[in-house]
């Protein structure tokens, strides 16, 4: 297994691209769009190598008390098990184990096959191929 991103709500998506681009050398993916989540990300990738930083905008989300602005902040990590069979099994076993699954598995509007999963204090874990 490895980390296949780490995701980070923004108030301003376009701004934080900019800044990841500019100052890290990132390059950023095509802008994906959810209309009915109102839902806006991009993957930016570092120069060279596959690691990934998501940015994620999501509008009406509630005021996050440490930034002040709505939903910012780290939104998950995504650890990729390699195969969509990978994912199955994890997601089982977390499952039998009592851990929380908030979603699939499935394939998602992005194109990933991909759970989500809740750790022991609630952060949310991506399984992905």
């Amino acid at each position: 297994m490895k980390i296949n991103h780490i995701a980070i709500r923004t108030e301003d998506i376009e701004k934080v691209k900019a800044f990841y681009c500019r100052y890290f050398g990132m390059e950023a993916g095509p802008v994906y769009f959810n209309a009915k989540r109102q839902f806006t990300s991009y993957f930016l990738t570092l120069h060279g190598s596959d690691t990934r930083i998501e940015i994620i905008n999501i509008k009406g989300l509630p005021i996050n008390e440490i930034t002040g602005f709505p939903g910012t902040g780290y939104a998950h990590i995504a650890i990729s098990a390699g195969s969509m069979e990978s994912v199955n099994e994890l997601t089982d076993t977390l499952r039998s184990h009592g851990y929380i699954i908030r979603s699939g598995p499935r394939v998602t509007g992005d194109g990933y096959y991909e759970s989500v999963i809740l750790d022991p204090e609630g952060n949310e874990i991506e399984i992905t191929v």
